[in-house]
């Protein structure tokens, strides 16, 4: 059996080289972010802030593949698809691990932005700001052939990669 190359290749991960990323130039900070696949770290990628979500490869051989699998769907989704109302896709990396990298937006969730309103209301011409931007990101996936299934007020704009950016 041959040894496992460290770095894939252009044409083994399928995508434009631009969107490949040295794994050394990433400085991995503080845990922001966790769900049952993945942990989403801040960190810096050639001195810029970003996300980085770090893939859990799984424990059985299938596991192993089907993450893989999926790793790779979202990587090639997130290199083509771009919106002033998306998080930026930096890049991707699938070994030493399967990480994934997008500009880091700090401005915090939907939920925790309107409870920190309370008591008061959110003003209805925000709202149907936020409404229209999370709206114009959903059309544009849409229009890529992409659904998102999760879209909620507590989703953290850095574990996902849709994010209405008018926070």
């Amino acid at each position: 059996m041959e040894p496992e190359n460290l770095f894939y290749s252009v044409d083994e991960f399928g995508l434009d080289v631009k969107w490949l990323i040295d794994p050394q130039h990433l400085l991995v900070g503080p845990k922001i972010g966790e769900g049952a696949h993945a942990k989403v770290y801040e960190g810096k990628y050639k001195n810029q802030n970003v996300a980085i979500k770090i893939v859990h490869r799984g424990d059985t051989q299938e596991e192993i593949a089907k993450r893989e699998a999926r790793f790779e769907r979202e990587v090639a989704m997130l290199s083509r698809v771009q919106h002033k109302n998306l998080a930026k896709y930096i890049g991707a990396c699938k070994e030493p691990v399967m990480v994934i990298v997008t500009e880091l937006l700090l401005g915090g969730t939907l939920r925790k932005y309107l409870l920190n309103l309370r008591p008061r209301c959110l003003d209805t011409h925000v709202a149907v700001g936020f409404a229209l931007d999370i709206a114009r990101a959903m059309e544009c996936l849409h229009s890529h052939g992409i659904i998102h299934r999760d879209l909620k007020p507590g989703m953290s704009s850095i574990s996902n990669f849709v994010i209405a950016r008018s926070l």
